[in-house]
């Protein structure tokens, strides 16, 4: 059977603007068999636009023409930049696509909901029926359709009524709820009278308004009215409730992806629909009082609400406590496995870059442009109980896998540090992306785990280059001194604790200061570089070699035989030769090579032991000088 593939792109997921429209999107694709994805991120929560970049990534993911149609709810988004290139990536993709309340794009079908008429209806309530004469306004920001046509509309309900428009007295906002609370702090700031009423462009920063006055010492309504607009969960059971504007959100969603599947189905469908909204006269305003059945049902919503919540906060806290202490990708994917099987889903895919693991340095320069590699890894895909992995596919793709049937629901959100793109996940036939109030603290504790994990990656690679500086000659790449007295000093004490025979070899190069001098020192260099590989040679499977100094080497050999000193002599003599033969330089590798043989006991110390065979190799060397002298005479 061949089912509908719609991309739906939406920005935030933990509004209830956002929720209602994405429930009425589910239902209906779920009637028909339609397979959705959701391509959500979670712009303005901090002040960084590296930051915004790197949530916004996850649309750069979204390869429009693997899907037959799109959904955009381009009026979820505040950044005009960002809104744009969404749009033009359809544009290019082919695809139809049905877009909300925006009127910026004939090429689309648009759901239109009439904000500027309820909202000046709304603004003229407070100024006819409450004779409200001055009005602050908190506005959202105005690059995006709706906040300019609510602002619109309050401006022209102003002025319609006689009423000035005075700009001290508008907030601009992000339709983001600590909105509501910096639009208080700013005015009281600017030492002006309190308005008669406080109108909002949305319930969340209304909301936050209302707490705010009230730390401030004043009553809503009985000192100044607030208004807020969407008829939230909170705006309707909050304490005083809030006088908002209704709008039909389900019917706008279930609407929007039946105009889609029409369309898909060779239904011609008009290119705009327009639903109508309603004022909710309450208590902010002063029109409404609660009775008691309400309080009773809100009661129950309420106690539900705060369950939901505290559970959450329970998973969110351990898979935090669980993910402080991994220390590597297995562990880190083990743990988030664990909370994977409470979110009540039917399948959780971890995608990240594959070169997630990279070093990486930040690009002061960093564009919305930021894209994922050309392949993707899937450490951890878990369905239904069942957990697998998938080395590599192309994230032109999306899914790791493909879908197999329809009617499915899937949200992806990105995983990235900064504007350092990690990845992302995806959850399959799940409610929690949606009714959470903490799904994007998930995915941040996610996206943080994973990014700690790729530091300590490159913090130990980092110490084990330095352990290895520490231990290892670089111009030998043998062991240094350090290296050996590590390495030798527990060797050495096991032997003198099972009394075993051991052998420690001392190795002088003869003519280095004539090969440098004559030469130069980068073929000093070569030249100890060979005899290090000549000694390394030497060394069985019971020896560790190492460069003690400038040109001085030395072995440590256990378990040895009593005759094992000649043996090395005539190795090394031997080998000698055949590098001389192979280099065939103007000089001739030579060096003296003392060795002692030793039963240990207790009370013999590493130490002494290369202090004899010191003394030993210096002998021979005495011995070499004596017998050149000799040999001129």
């Amino acid at each position: 059977m061949d089912y509908k593939n719609i991309a739906v792109v939406v920005s935030g997921l933990d509004e209830e603007y956002q929720y209602n429209i994405i429930k009425g999107i589910n239902d209906f694709a779920r009637e028909n068999d339609i397979n959705v994805s959701y391509f959500a991120a979670f712009g303005g929560v901090v002040d960084s636009r590296r930051f915004d970049l790197g949530e916004y990534s996850i649309y750069n993911l979204t390869n429009f023409s693997a899907f037959d149609g799109a959904i955009l709810m381009a009026n979820t988004f505040s950044d005009a930049e960002i809104r744009g290139h969404i749009v033009e990536r359809v544009r290019e993709s082919g695809v139809p696509a049905v877009v909300f309340e925006c009127g910026e794009y004939d090429d689309f079908y648009e759901i239109s909901i009439d904000n500027y008429s309820v909202m000046k209806e709304l603004v003229e309530h407070v100024i006819r029926h409450h004779s409200a004469k001055v009005i602050n306004y908190i506005s959202g920001p105005l690059a995006n359709p709706e906040a300019k046509v609510r602002y619109d509309a309050f401006c022209d309900a102003m002025k319609e009524n006689g009423l000035e428009v005075d700009e001290e007295r508008i907030f601009h906002g992000f339709f983001r709820s600590y909105d509501g609370k910096h639009a208080i702090e700013s005015f009281m700031e600017s030492g002006k009278s309190l308005p008669d009423a406080f109108i909002c462009a949305n319930d969340s920063m209304a909301l936050t308004a209302v707490s705010a006055l009230e730390k401030y010492g004043y009553i809503v309504p009985d000192d100044v009215i607030v208004t807020g607009f969407d008829n939230i969960f909170s705006a309707r059971n909050s304490c005083p409730a809030l006088t908002t504007v209704d709008r039909p959100l389900y019917t706008a969603g279930y609407t929007a992806c039946k105009i889609l599947y029409n369309v898909l189905s060779g239904i011609e469908q008009p290119k705009i629909t327009r639903l109508e909204a309603s004022v909710v006269l309450s208590e902010s305003c002063g029109c409404n009082s609660v009775t008691t059945e309400d309080l009773k049902e809100y009661r129950k919503r309420t106690y539900r609400h705060i369950e939901d919540t505290n559970s959450n906060i329970n998973l969110l806290n351990r898979l935090t406590a669980g993910l402080s202490d991994t220390k590597t990708s297995e562990e880190t994917f083990d743990v988030i496995e664990g909370i994977v099987r409470e979110l009540d889903c039917d399948k959780f895919c971890l995608c990240l870059t594959s070169d997630w693991q990279d070093s990486y340095e930040p690009d002061f320069n960093v564009s919305i442009d930021i894209d994922y590699s050309e392949f993707m890894t899937a450490p951890l895909i878990w369905e239904k109980g069942e957990r697998r992995s998938l080395e590599y596919f192309p994230s032109s793709q999306m899914f790791p896998e493909k879908l197999k049937s329809g009617g499915n629901i899937n949200y992806f959100l990105p995983l990235h540090f900064g504007e350092r793109c990690l990845g992302y996940y995806i959850i399959s036939n799940g409610e929690y992306m949606i009714y959470s109030l903490l799904c994007y603290t998930l995915t941040m504790n996610i996206s943080n785990s994973i990014e700690n994990v790729r530091k300590l990656h490159h913090l130990n690679k980092a110490m084990e280059e330095l352990n290895r500086l520490y231990v290892i000659d670089p111009l030998c790449n043998i062991y240094n001194r350090n290296g050996f007295i590590n390495k030798a000093d527990d060797m050495f004490r096991r032997c003198v604790d099972e009394h075993r025979r051991v052998m420690l070899s001392f190795i002088d190069m003869d003519g280095l200061k004539y090969i440098n001098d004559n030469y130069g020192h980068n073929e000093g260099d070569f030249a100890i570089q060979r005899l290090a590989t000549i000694i390394q040679g030497c060394c069985g499977r019971n020896s560790i070699c190492a460069r003690f100094g400038g040109d001085e080497f030395i072995i440590l050999s256990v378990n040895v035989k009593r005759d094992e000193d000649v043996n090395l002599e005539r190795r090394f003599n031997e080998d000698l030769e055949n590098m001389n033969r192979i280099i065939n330089k103007p000089y001739k590798l030579s060096a003296s090579l003392g060795s002692v043989i030793e039963s240990l006991k207790e009370g013999d110390t590493l130490y002494s032991l290369i202090k004899e065979a010191d003394d030993r190799m210096y002998e021979i060397k005495r011995q070499k000088k004596k017998n050149r002298k000799s040999e001129k005479v």
